[in-house]
């Protein structure tokens, strides 16, 4: 089984006891959080999306924040003598998905 969720504005294709990495969400290390479901797969190839999703809950464990590879962001006009460069790196939570249940 596996599910799409939202998180930071993206969608991720996410398995239990998978690590994945989405924008930062601000909670301490170690904590639990639950995740907003878009769709289930199961393996019986049945989907599930709709007002059937308020039956299932996907918990994640926050394992770390990192920051992702630094890029550059450089403005340029040609024979105007202006050039401005900046920098910005994105910061990170990995998270790692304990479970994907449905509840009673």
């Amino acid at each position: 089984m596996y599910a799409i969720i939202e998180s930071g504005g993206k969608q991720f294709k996410i398995k239990k006891k998978e690590l994945i990495t989405v924008e930062k969400i601000n909670k301490n290390i170690g904590k639990t959080i639950k995740l907003n479901i878009i769709m289930i797969f199961k393996k019986n190839k049945k989907i599930i999306i709709g007002k059937k999703l308020d039956n299932y809950c996907i918990i994640g464990k926050i394992k770390k924040h990192i920051k992702n590879k630094k890029i550059k962001i450089i403005k340029f006009k040609r024979r105007k003598n202006y050039l401005r460069t900046k920098g910005h790196r994105q910061k990170l939570t990995m998270l790692e998905i304990k479970s994907i249940n449905k509840i009673n």
